[in-house]
């Protein structure tokens, strides 16, 4: 009989202490800058759950081809018994992965909505009778206090949730994945790789309008949370690749002056017409700069898979 256990790391009112502070920091900023963990509130998990469909945004897809083709390689090369996802969400592309994975005996799922957590779980505990699942509701870019698990362990970073960290947050994630890793671990990492230009800013600029309504979202959340009187309509969605940092930034222009109010935080916000806000990066990766990150967090690249067409990786990397 499978065994189903939830931890909390993350306090009760962690949410909106950080809201309130990424908020009060990143509209105070110039330029504006909000982080993209606020797209997903209810709503906004909807809105990416169709992104995901859309026919422009390929990354899902391209990882969804890697793990079906390469789960039984991924399995043979880590014999994990333990699998921790970062971020797992509904765990939905985590199940190629527990099919394939015979030996596995425990999955510690983390992310900060516990709701997603539970929902998640009880699906799983009908699909794998016997395996034994601990949630743990946190935030992975803080230090965490993992369960005690079998080893070997296989922690997984998946969707290319990676990009959406700058350099020095890439780096100091990847050290503490490392200092939670034993000899015999492993990381399995995905990355969506350098294309050309039109390819990138369709998959964040589709014709339905899907991302745009996705990116104006953050502003309903902050609305609706801190009582601010955003409009979203006065905003224009903006999807642009970067070449040189070989990122796509999302962004949201002012149609016009305006101020807005949030008093939670006492703070009113002024926008001049066409300034902009930007509310995601989303790095793009080649197979050496994705190494030399791994590398210089400790971690020695392994194995490297992509999609037929290249679009996106998954690697797996070991303890140096």
């Amino acid at each position: 009989m499978s065994t189903l256990q939830f931890t909390r790391t993350l306090p009760e009112d962690a949410t909106g202490a950080a809201l309130r502070a990424d908020v009060l920091t990143g509209l105070t900023a110039s330029p504006k800058t909000l982080p993209p963990k606020w797209f997903y509130d209810a709503r906004g998990s909807e809105l990416f759950d169709e992104i995901t469909t859309l026919p422009e945004y390929y990354p899902t897809r391209a990882e969804r081809e890697i793990l079906l083709t390469r789960a039984e390689e991924i399995a043979a090369a880590t014999g994990a018994r333990t699998l921790i996802e970062l971020g797992s969400g509904s765990s939905d592309k985590t199940r190629h992965l527990l099919d394939s994975l015979a030996e596995l005996a425990m999955y510690v799922p983390v992310d900060v909505s516990e709701s997603a957590l539970r929902q998640a779980a009880e699906a799983l505990r009908a699909e794998h009778p016997g395996l034994a699942v601990h949630a743990l509701i946190a935030d992975f870019t803080a230090p965490l206090a993992l369960p005690a698990t079998p080893g070997p362990r296989l922690v997984a970073f998946l969707g290319g949730t990676l990009g959406n960290l700058l350099p020095a947050e890439r780096a100091a994630f990847l050290a503490s994945v490392r200092a939670l890793l034993s000899p015999g671990d492993a990381l399995l990492l995905g990355t969506d790789l350098v294309k050309d230009e039109g390819t990138l800013v369709a998959a964040y600029d589709d014709a339905a309008g899907v991302t745009a309504e996705f990116n104006k979202n953050v502003l309903n959340v902050i609305d609706r949370e801190l009582g601010a009187d955003f409009d979203p309509d006065a905003f224009t969605h903006v999807a642009r690749w970067d070449p040189r940092e070989e990122w796509i930034e999302m962004r949201l222009r002012a149609r016009t002056d305006l101020s807005v109010k949030i008093p939670a935080l006492e703070l009113a916000v002024d926008f001049a017409a066409g300034e902009e806000l930007r509310t995601e990066v989303s790095a793009k990766f080649r197979e050496a700069g994705v190494r030399a990150e791994l590398l210089a967090a400790g971690l020695t690249p392994a194995h490297w898979w992509t999609d037929d067409a290249g679009r996106f990786a998954l690697s797996l990397s070991r303890v140096a």
